[in-house]
């Protein structure tokens, strides 16, 4: 994954300039400090989102998922662990979200644009580890039409899908990025945005990445904390969403 450039650097530090500060409660912090958690979405149990029509197991295991894909590159961490915050060690986890221009691997005739079939950029799979991370190279995702930004996930155990839900990220954050990083330009303006996409607000509040600049490489994080339910269950699924995903 190519490192960030002075301009990359620069688009980072504006988004994050931007993004208000979390409000949270009391001892949060704390509590996620003394966890061992990346974020501070504490434990809380992610809600089911539609899948939607782009899931695909091209059975990749693999960290870097861009493929040399143009955009900004971010590390995606997700963690994911148990309502008691027990980290999940082994678990399966699929990411897979479109590139800069919205387009999405694998997909034929989509929208009408370019056909991808056989194609595998910004998919893939990655084993938990001991701390219960998934750690992913990728690109910030662009956007298409009747969709906010967001990053797809699974998790599975034993080959069991226990999770299917999807990562969203502060709308500061999104408008920094796309004004700034030419790999975004389009020539339509986005028509959705967090606070009116259905699925983010199914979602919920905890469903947003804690967006950062690491150091001392001043890489890009996004990083969730994806709390499960071992026995998978998945009564907030709405698959009557799945057209618009």
């Amino acid at each position: 994954m190519r490192p960030l450039s002075t301009l990359d650097r620069r688009t980072v530090l504006k988004a994050m300039s931007l993004a208000p500060l979390a409000v949270l409660p009391s001892g949060v912090a704390a509590r996620a400090e003394s966890a061992g958690l990346i974020s501070t979405d504490v434990c809380l149990l992610q809600k089911e989102v539609t899948e939607g029509p782009f899931y695909l197991d091209p059975q990749l295991l693999r960290a870097d998922i861009t493929e040399g894909r143009p955009g900004l590159p971010m590390q995606l961490r997700l963690q994911v662990v148990t309502a008691d915050c027990t980290p999940v060690v082994g678990a399966r986890v699929d990411v897979w979200h479109c590139d800069a221009q919205g387009v999405y691997s694998g997909v034929r005739n989509l929208g009408g644009g370019a056909d991808t079939e056989g194609q595998s950029f910004l998919r893939g799979a990655q084993m938990t580890d001991s701390t219960g991370v998934a750690t992913f190279q990728t690109i910030f995702p662009g956007w298409y039409p009747g969709r906010t930004t967001h990053v797809h996930y699974k998790v599975f155990l034993d080959d069991k899908t226990v999770l299917t839900s999807q990562i969203f990220f502060d709308e500061a954050v999104n408008q920094a990025i796309y004004a700034d990083d030419e790999s975004y330009a389009r020539s339509n303006a986005r028509d959705m945005m967090n606070a009116q996409d259905r699925i983010a607000a199914q979602a919920g509040e905890w469903a947003y990445a804690q967006v950062k600049m690491t150091e001392p490489d001043g890489a890009m994080e996004a990083a969730l904390v994806v709390g499960i339910s071992p026995d998978g269950d998945t009564s907030g699924l709405f698959d009557w969403l799945w057209k618009r995903a």
